[in-house]
C-alpha cells in the first residue's frame, strides 16, 4: 500500500522559511515525477513545483525564486524549502507522487503565513 506522510507545516511570518518533507513509502519511487500542490481557502488545488526521477525541476510562476524542492531517492523522500513567505502562501500543502497512470497524494500539512 503507498502511503505519502507529510511533515514540516505550520504557523510562521511574513518573510520567513519553512521545510516541508514528505516520505514515500509501497513502493520504489525513484522512476516517480515528485512534486507539491497547495490549495488555499476558496481556490483550486495547483501542482507548484515538480521534480524529476532526473532532478529536472519545474515551479509555478507564483513560487519560482522562492521555494526550492528536491528528492533523496535513497530515502523515498521529496522536500520543499519556502523561503520569503507571503500571507498568500498560506494554503494546505500536498506531497504528490505520480508516473503515468499512477497518482499518489499525501494528506496535506497546512502552512499559514501571518504576523
Amino acid at each position: 500500500q503507498v502511503q505519502l506522510v507529510e511533515s514540516g507545516g505550520g504557523l510562521v511570518q511574513p518573510g520567513g522559511s519553512l521545510r516541508l518533507s514528505c516520505v514515500a513509502s509501497g513502493t520504489i519511487f525513484s522512476d516517480y515525477i515528485m512534486g507539491w500542490s497547495r490549495q488555499g481557502p476558496g481556490n483550486q488545488r495547483d501542482l507548484i513545483a515538480s521534480i524529476s526521477s532526473m532532478g529536472t525541476t519545474a515551479y509555478q510562476s507564483s513560487v519560482k525564486g522562492r521555494f526550492t524542492i528536491s528528492r533523496d531517492n535513497a530515502k523515498n523522500t521529496v522536500f520543499l524549502q519556502m523561503d520569503s513567505l507571503k500571507p498568500e502562501d498560506t494554503a494546505v500543502y500536498y506531497c504528490r507522487v505520480f508516473q503515468g497512470r499512477e497518482d499518489y497524494w499525501g494528506q496535506g500539512t497546512q502552512v499559514t503565513v501571518s504576523s
